[in-house]
């Protein structure tokens, strides 16, 4: 049975949001299991709190934990009993294992997902891709939003593919709209690097590249990838969370206030419920780290149980879907498999 590795120990809400999420995300799914990588006298603590099929749960015992307060690169070499470590480890060892995901520290699954799982093939820069939820009830997929502060021309190009590969394994989306973000619509907006990687993103055989796109439009659905540097990205997908949470609570503040503004919910209780679920990018999952050789998934930091069940589902859909072997197909079908070597 295809087993999808979770790091129980990773995340603010650690162990119980985490054990509490994969179990939920087995009550959605009955084609898979889940092998929870830790403290194994807190995880069974957990586990005993709800009733689940043995038999679809694992447990792998580790002794350390790796933190924020850690060094990515030395924690990761030195903590190799961590949770997060051995998960990364059981993924590419173990034929069954499809997907790890982890809630902890971001550049501590950057690093382990580089020194133990690899890069595939002529990918230059892995990349983090979330989904943000848009107004069409669907996802517009932001690649990168935080692995790579500093981009070349090359880079984002590579994130178009490998963005366009994800929508079409995961989502089953068969032409992805890519559209470069940057200050304005028009084709010579941006600075150097935006206008360089416009132009080669144009010429990308493979790719249907819409043009350059503003903040605005990742939520408005006219786009189904959303081509950044991992700075401007995580920018906006913070922003984004931030007037999804802003949103939510004005509404709440408002209909509050007296009875009429309670009367008034009453009627419109339908009308906000949608709208905070369209704004709930919680329910999306976490990040898939494009470009390595197998499935990561960083969920926030902050997951509880139902983003994790979600991310869990995500690596389930990417595995199945053949999300490698279409990255490595589409990067062929580019020209760039065999002419970008990979940089460290």
């Amino acid at each position: 049975m295809l087993k999808i590795v979770v790091d129980a120990m990773g995340g603010d809400h650690a162990p119980a949001e985490i054990v509490k999420g994969a179990l939920d995300s087995l009550a959605m799914r009955t084609d898979f299991m889940v092998v929870l990588t830790g403290d194994e006298a807190l995880i069974d603590r957990e586990l005993t709190k709800y009733k689940y099929d043995p038999s679809r749960v694992e447990i792998v015992p580790c002794t350390e934990v790796i933190t924020n307060d850690d060094v990515p690169t030395h924690a990761v070499r030195t903590k190799r009993d961590s949770s997060l470590v051995v998960g990364l480890k059981l993924l590419k060892e173990d034929e069954e294992a499809g997907a790890f995901v982890s809630a902890g520290s971001t550049g501590a699954v950057l690093t382990g997902g580089i020194m133990h799982i690899g890069r595939i093939k002529g990918v230059l820069r892995p990349a983090l891709c979330p989904g943000i939820p848009n107004v069409n009830g669907g996802r517009t997929l932001l690649c990168d939003c935080g692995a790579n502060a500093e981009c070349k021309p090359a880079y984002l190009r590579q994130f178009g593919i490998m963005a366009s590969a994800y929508a079409k394994a995961a989502f089953g989306v068969e032409e992805p709209r890519v559209g470069l973000l940057t200050n304005g619509a028009e084709e010579h907006k941006g600075d150097t690097l935006h206008q360089e990687a416009h132009a080669l993103l144009k010429a990308t055989p493979g790719i249907n590249f819409i043009g350059n796109m503003e903040g605005r439009d990742i939520m408005y659905g006219d786009f189904d990838v959303a081509v950044s540097d991992g700075f401007s990205g995580n920018i906006a997908l913070k922003s984004i969370e931030g007037c999804g949470k802003t949103v939510a609570a004005v509404l709440s503040e408002q209909f509050r206030k007296n009875v009429p503004s309670k009367l008034a919910y009453l009627c419109a209780r339908k009308q906000v419920s949608a709208l905070k679920d369209m704004l709930d990018y919680a329910k999306l999952g976490g990040s898939v780290f494009l470009g390595l050789r197998q499935v990561v998934i960083k969920s926030h930091g902050s997951s509880k149980a139902k983003s994790i069940a979600a991310s869990v589902c995500q690596g389930v859909d990417a595995y199945r879907g053949g999300l490698i072997a279409s990255i490595e197909k589409m990067l062929a079908g580019s020209g760039l498999e065999e002419t970008a070597p990979a940089e460290v």
